[in-house]
């Protein structure tokens, strides 16, 4: 007969589930050449994509000072009065 395994107690079980949680938030899986493989997780801010926090709370002053021109929004119409 195989030998059964020890019973965790509680605190190793929360502390268990704890490193789970954890390890999920950061890393992920996905595949490479057809196998499961696990990487770090992108950076994020407020559940958001680092460039897309950015797209959507820089103001142009700021994106031109880090040189990130190209999303700076391309309207002519910002500071004409109607």
């Amino acid at each position: 007969m195989a030998k059964t395994g020890k019973k965790l107690t509680a605190a190793q079980k929360r502390a268990r589930k704890k490193a789970r949680e954890e390890r999920q938030k950061k890393y992920m899986w996905v595949f490479m050449n057809g196998k499961q493989v696990r990487i770090k997780r992108p950076p994020t801010i407020e559940e958001m994509d680092m460039d897309e926090f950015i797209r959507c709370n820089a103001d142009p002053i700021w994106l031109h000072q880090n040189e990130m021109r190209q999303l700076m929004a391309m309207n002519d119409h910002d500071g004409e009065e109607l």
